[in-house]
């Protein structure tokens, strides 16, 4: 075995451990072991104590990197990057640049209440899973001597003391201190469930073929975040601290992709810079060569720009995500990292799970117990339920294994009283079998011996013919073709005092085990399939075993991929495959990133739920990366979200808060900017008509001010029941069809309200100042109107009670009513109105409000339509 399997190692201590090859940290010491000691000058009686205290002096202490959240300024430093904050900024700087200090201050003050909310929210987030990083050992026992002449000693050191090349020892329950390859072992199985997110123990053998199924997978060695479920090994050190596999997972690598969030906010940021930079140039132009206005409009023009731009965006974005964020956190769990990630999930369309421990819970459970010619027989479950319990007493086992624990649930315990056991060999996993030897009940002198295991192997040991024999394998691979693990189970009769032979066996029958499902799980699926997610299932399993858990739980499969199929795809081939395909088996890491990114290229919004190590690349990929508290701490730390559990209830949770935070946003948006759009139209045609400005700069902005005021209840707004049902994605090109669509028919009414004004006031150049009143009132009016008739979250059909959107437009009106007649509107330049300019005003009301009805119709039937129609 020594000098075997020579395919690379560890570096030796000269250039330090994982470094020598420059491929990353931790090159596995997936050598022989002469190579391994060789390499780590080190021997099996480990090292002296001043070779591992010249060690720890050139290596450093073993502990993990610290991932350290990004501080409170830091956080608000990247709020100010925002697109939208950055619109106001410039907004601000040229309104500064006008000495319009009023206008500059009010943006000012937005931008900072802004950033405060946004930087504050993912700061407790931060917080919340901060104690949630610790996954490695304190101490460990460690064989060293004190001079190169004297005999290795046994001690407990601390875990920060370990050094490449010593020896250790490692037992059940213990965590895996460093990245280490055994030397010698009993019956050792390791959970590595925080590297790879499989939940079952995986069996570890110093002599094991290493495969081809990815580092993890190499019997010979264990890595730091890992832990002992059985056996006890010994085992040398070959990478510790920043230089262990672990470790290396907490570097974070190049830039994650823009997330849908991000592409919407970029869009819509896109629209506004566009406008807020034509705005003031047409105004300015188009004064100066049709009235001969110069550069004293420009304080008008930058005040117009200002009312075009939504200036409660950034803050009614980050109350909308922060009150949905702490409802989650308060009431489900789920902390939000990073707070646009709650529009993104909102948002999602597809959600990438694992089968274990999402799906299924992390035990199996006993289905059938057949006899040898398929029919049901629980005499096969008894025996083999007594094989397994006396393994357990006699064996002097910790704890029994996932299947055994499962025979065991299935049979009452008095059955398994029935029988009074002799002797036991627990599971070798080479042979993959175990053997009890219990007295035959009512059989004095005669004992009764019960071997289970793997179907092949206690085959090959009963007394068959070849034909009997084939039709018994037959009969397993239809079970195992149906997604099940199979037990077989055989006897014998032994004389008392025999000892316990393996051949010549009598087969008893099969006993067919499937995955425990969640007990949430199918109820969560359809909730979110009624959402309008749809779930894939990406999985490192046999395709058979993820399909019955599918069906199982009532999930449509439409398609089945594995990895040997997907490595022969081109990725516009894999993207259209992808689009149909629910369950992907035998997936790697890299295979499960690849499928995330072909999801998002066929245009969905893609969540993935992972817990494991393996699962960063794809977490970081998703839209929206999500993982479980109990996951990997470089899980977490990269997560989008963090749950309670490995619930999809919880996630449905977060997709509802979501949907509703995200539909809140852009509804404000829709009404905004329409509005907006159709005050800015209706005031440069009225500029270029009338002998003065349609308002004067500080009425301008005052107004704004108003609306921006009442729009803060769109962020504690309820949406209609048919909102959360469908993904909520901002999408620009669609904003834009509405703000103008619905701008126009807002600048029409305002150009009614100037004919008003004409025939009321009997020549509207005769009194700027009434003009002033009457089209400031006529504004916020039209506003209120909007905020209610477009708010699509007011239930419309059925109705429902008054919403704190309704009362801020209500709100809104009575100012707009108010204010011309009050000593403020005075200051302002603004005077009384006649009472017949109120009572044409509202027959101007009304047609609009006709008019907006009908527009809102046709816009929800084409909406409806584009929903309904078959897609990805």
């Amino acid at each position: 075995m020594v000098g075997a399997d020579e395919d690379g190692g560890p570096a030796g201590p000269g250039p330090g451990p994982g470094t020598g090859s420059g491929s990353g940290p931790a090159a596995p010491a997936a050598s022989g072991l002469l190579e391994v000691f060789r390499r780590l000058d080190t021997g099996p009686r480990g090292l002296t104590e001043a070779q591992a205290a010249e060690r720890l002096t050139r290596f450093g202490e073993n502990t993990v990197p610290d991932a350290r959240d990004p501080s409170w300024p830091r956080l608000f430093a990247r709020s100010v990057r925002d697109p939208f904050t950055a619109v106001l900024l410039c907004l601000g700087l040229v309104s500064a640049a006008v000495f319009a200090w009023g206008t500059a201050s009010v943006i000012l003050l937005l931008v900072i209440v802004s950033c405060v909310l946004r930087a504050s929210g993912e700061h407790r987030a931060a917080r919340s899973t901060a104690g949630l990083r610790h996954l490695v050992a304190t101490t460990v026992t460690v064989q060293r001597r004190l001079h190169e002449d004297t005999a290795p000693v046994t001690r407990e050191i601390p875990v920060e003391e370990l050094v490449p090349g010593d020896v250790v020892r490692l037992g059940p329950g213990d965590l895996i201190p460093a990245d280490v390859r055994l030397l010698r072992s009993t019956g050792l199985t390791v959970h590595q469930a925080a590297l790879t997110g499989e939940s079952a123990p995986v069996e570890k053998d110093p002599v094991g073929d290493p495969g081809d199924d990815g580092v993890f997978q190499d019997p010979r060695l264990c890595f730091q975040g890992s832990s002992v479920a059985s056996g006890s090994a010994t085992a040398v050190v070959t990478a510790t601290g920043g230089d262990t596999r672990f470790a290396a997972a907490h570097r974070r690598t190049g830039k994650p992709p823009a997330t849908t969030f991000e592409r919407s906010v970029q869009g819509v940021s896109w629209i506004l810079i566009r406008f807020a930079l034509l705005t003031p140039p047409l105004v300015l132009m188009a004064n100066a060569a049709l009235r001969g206005r110069g550069l004293e409009t420009l304080p008008f023009a930058v005040a117009v720009a200002v009312g075009l731009t939504p200036e409660m965006l950034p803050v009614l974005v980050t109350t909308c995500l922060a009150r949905g964020a702490a409802l989650l956190a308060r009431t489900h769990g789920v902390i939000v990292r990073r707070l646009p990630a709650l529009h993104d999930i909102g948002a999602m369309d597809v959600l990438c799970v694992d089968k274990t421990g999402t799906l299924t819970q992390d035990r199996p459970v006993v289905h059938r117990a057949l006899d040898a010619e398929g029919h049901d027989d629980p005499e096969v479950l008894r025996w083999a339920a007594a094989a397994a319990w006396w393994s357990l007493q006699l064996a002097d086992l910790p704890a029994p294994d996932a299947l055994d624990e499962a025979l065991l649930a299935a049979v009452d315990e008095d059955a398994l009283m029935s029988y009074d056991g002799v002797t036991a060999r627990p599971f070798d996993p080479a042979h993959r079998l175990a053997t009890v030897v219990v007295r035959t009940p009512g059989r004095i002198g005669t004992h009764t011996q019960i071997t289970k295991g793997a179907v092949e192997a206690v085959l090959r040991r009963c007394a068959l013919s070849d034909d009997e024999r084939s039709r018994l394998r037959d009969l397993a691979d239809r079970q195992a073709a149906d997604g099940l693990r199979i037990l077989a189970v055989a006897t014998t009769a032994l004389p008392a005092g025999a000892r316990p032979h393996e051949r010549g066996l009598t087969f008893r029958g099969l006993v067919t085990l499937r995955d425990d499902l969640a007990p949430t799980a199918a109820e969560a699926l359809a909730h979110l399939a009624t959402r309008g997610v749809t779930v894939k299932v990406l999985t490192g399993d046999h395709p058979g075993t993820a399909v019955r858990v599918c069906r199982d739980l009532g999930v449509p499969v439409a398609g089945v991929l594995t990895a040997d199929r997907l490595d022969t795809l081109t990725d516009p081939e894999l993207t259209e495959l992808a689009r149909r395909t629910t369950v992907f088996a035998r997936c790697t890491p890299d295979h499960k990133t690849r499928i995330t990114r072909a999801l998002q290229a066929g245009g969905h919004t893609v969540g993935f739920l992972g817990d494991g190590v393996n699962d960063l690349p794809a977490l970081r990929t998703a839209d929206v990366g999500i993982a479980p508290r109990d996951a990997a701490g470089v899980s977490r730390e990269n997560a989008d979200l963090v749950l309670a559990g490995k619930d999809l209830t919880a996630i449905g949770h977060a997709v509802a808060a979501g949907r509703h935070a995200g539909g809140n946003i852009a509804t404000y948006l829709r009404i905004t900017l329409s509005s907006n759009l159709g005050n800015v139209i209706a005031m440069l045609s009225a500029g270029l008509l009338l002998p003065f400005l349609p308002m004067l700069p500080a009425q301008v902005l005052v107004q704004n001010l108003c609306f921006d005021a009442a729009q803060l209840a769109f962020a504690y707004d309820r949406p209609a029941p048919s909102a959360p049902r469908r993904p909520s994605v901002l999408d620009p090109r669609a904003l834009l069809r509405f703000i103008v669509g619905f701008g126009a028919l807002n600048a029409v009414a305002d150009l009614a309200t100037f004919g008003v004004l004409a025939f009321a006031l009997r020549g509207p150049g005769d009194d700027e100042a009434l003009f002033h009143s009457g089209w400031f009132t006529e504004n916020l009016l039209t506003q209120a109107v909007v905020m209610v008739l477009l708010s699509f979250s007011r239930g419309g059909r059925g109705g429902r009670r008054l919403g704190p959107v309704t009362w801020s437009a209500a709100g809104l009106a009575g100012t707009g009513l108010l204010l011309p007649a009050s000593p403020l509107g005075a200051a302002l330049g603004l005077s009384p109105l006649p009472g017949v300019y109120y009572g044409l005003l509202a027959a101007v009301l009304a047609l609009y409000g006709v008019g907006l009805t009908a527009a809102r119709t046709r816009h929800e039937h084409v909406s409806a339509v584009t929903v309904a129609q078959p897609g990805d």
